[in-house]
């Protein structure tokens, strides 16, 4: 399939044009707001297919459906589009989970013609969330990487703070707060970095900032200045705590759009700008990186054992699992930086899914509260399968993707820091605890009362969990084509930071 036509650019302009039609739909037509934006985000899909057919695997670690356009000459700054391997599989990654969102939400602002119209307004800033997702995993333009940096706080903020619960306001300026904070830091780096390159009309170019020779100390503040930034956004420790408040407080399909998707921005914005930009301050700060990446791990799985609300639980979770991406990133072998890229992916499906059915939960409870649940799997045996194979995902059981990325992250870690590997791992078997005593608490048991006539998981709600199941069990026991994608791209990050890689004998030899 021919790459001359402008795959990125369409995936971008599609869901623009999908949530102006949205807010533009004449009263009359508002009933088919759902069919509307389904049909968008479904087109979304089948760009998203056509970018991957005309994307060469073969070269995966090279950026390709490049676009340069002039955007503000004057200043440097351009519209530059073009992916690796890593961005298109996180593009492909978002482009799937929006559909399932709105087939998720399809009840969740009320019924047809609510005089409110809520649920039109939240599927199309659900459609301007994405557009902005997709163009920040595709931009090659610094500048333009922070304006969509920032602009993505526009549509989570109203999705939080006006469809979310009870303290959605609290929860939603908290986010602001915090990614608002982390967001001017990382402009004033931004700007700084612009001046010691070449300048001109295309000087914010990613491929015009990179290699260039930086005072070492300079260096390090430009570096803690993007990675601050990308640190709050992942979140992990100690910058992590808007996000369990949002979690607890935005909609199901919030969340899995804010902790499936865009947190993935600030790893990726680590491996793709961190790294290639500022290679020897990443080298001098990878162990505390390392440290802090640790930390995460065991932090978030602790505080995960210890929460009484489902959505704060699912949340600090991802904190942990946000550990282990940070880890294989800075762990500096080929091994561990694929393992990264992979767990970014399967994160977003295991995390997804364990949103979208805690959410059928809630909905059918009317509590997030675990202590109000009990015995559902004899009631509700659907959504209690359901539950358990994303949350076997969580602890990486064999089978399924996330013990993949999981088990490339520890091997390539260990072939470099073998005590960081070690300590890590206890993540692995605190994963187990929160996700089996999870379910223990919610699905086995005497039937709690009132419980008693829950009804089991729809086909529509089906049809949102499916898709993603499929992709944890495909991706689990045949691997190899979504590892084409990132292997690639590991390899250069390695060259660009000017690390020698170290062979973990262990997971080549696995050949998952």
């Amino acid at each position: 399939m021919s790459s001359d036509f402008p795959w990125l650019t369409a995936l971008i302009v599609l869901p623009l044009v999908g949530a102006a039609v949205l807010w533009l739909l004449p009263a009359g037509a508002r009933r088919h707001t759902r069919t509307v934006a389904l049909a968008f985000t479904l087109a979304e899909v089948a760009l998203g297919v056509g970018a991957l057919l005309a994307f060469d695997t073969a070269t995966a670690g090279k950026h390709q459906l490049l676009e340069t356009h002039q955007w503000i000459p004057s200043l440097g700054v351009s519209y530059a589009v073009g992916v690796d391997g890593v961005g298109l599989a996180l593009i492909l990654m978002s482009v799937v989970l929006v559909p399932l969102v709105v087939l998720a939400a399809w009840r969740e602002q009320g019924s047809e013609g609510d005089p409110s119209d809520r649920l039109r307004h939240f599927l199309a800033l659900a459609l301007v969330l994405e557009a902005f997702i997709v163009a920040v995993f595709a931009a090659r333009d610094v500048f333009f990487f922070y304006v969509l940096f920032e602009a993505m706080l526009i549509p989570v903020y109203f999705m939080i703070g006006a469809f979310g619960g009870a303290q959605r306001r609290y929860a939603a300026i908290k986010f602001l707060i915090y990614s608002l904070t982390g967001g001017l830091i990382m402009l004033v780096a931004v700007i700084a970095l612009y001046l010691q390159g070449p300048g001109g009309p295309d000087g914010f170019l990613t491929d015009n900032l990179t290699n260039l020779a930086i005072d070492p100390t300079l260096e390090k503040w430009l570096f803690a200045g993007f990675f601050l930034a990308f640190a709050i956004k992942a979140p992990m420790f100690p910058v992590h705590t808007w996000l369990p408040d949002a979690a607890q407080n935005a909609t199901p399909g919030t969340s899995v759009l804010l902790v499936g998707v865009l947190d993935k921005v600030g790893t990726f914005g680590m491996l793709t700008l961190c790294l290639p930009l500022f290679p020897a301050a990443s080298r001098w700060a990878a162990p505390f990186v390392i440290v802090l990446a640790i930390i995460s791990i065991i932090y978030g799985a602790l505080l995960a054992i210890g929460q009484k609300d489902l959505m704060r639980l699912i949340a600090y979770t991802s904190v942990s699992h946000f550990g282990f991406i940070v880890l294989g990133i800075f762990a500096f072998t080929s091994t561990s930086v694929a393992g990264s890229s992979f767990y970014m992916v399967n994160h977003g499906l295991s995390t997804g899914a364990l949103f979208l059915i805690a959410g059928f939960l809630v909905a059918r409870r009317g509590s997030q509260d675990i202590a109000d649940f009990g015995g559902l799997q004899k009631v509700v045996p659907v959504i209690a399968g359901t539950f358990l194979v994303a949350g076997l995902s969580a602890l990486s059981l064999p089978g399924l993707s996330t013990f993949v990325s999981e088990f490339l992250v520890l091997v390539g870690t260990f072939a470099r820091h073998p005590a960081a590997a070690i300590v890590a791992s206890l993540g692995v078997v605190l994963a187990a605890i929160y996700v089996l005593w999870t379910y223990q608490r919610i699905f086995t048991g005497p039937v709690r009362d009132g419980l008693e006539t829950m009804p089991d998981m729809r086909n529509r709600e089906r049809w949102a969990v499916a898709p993603l199941l499929l992709a944890m069990l495909v991706l689990g026991f045949v691997p190899g084509p979504a590892l084409d994608l990132v292997r690639p791209p590991a390899s250069v990050t390695l060259e660009q930071v000017g690390v020698t890689d170290l062979p973990a004998s262990a997971a080549e030899g696995s050949n998952p």
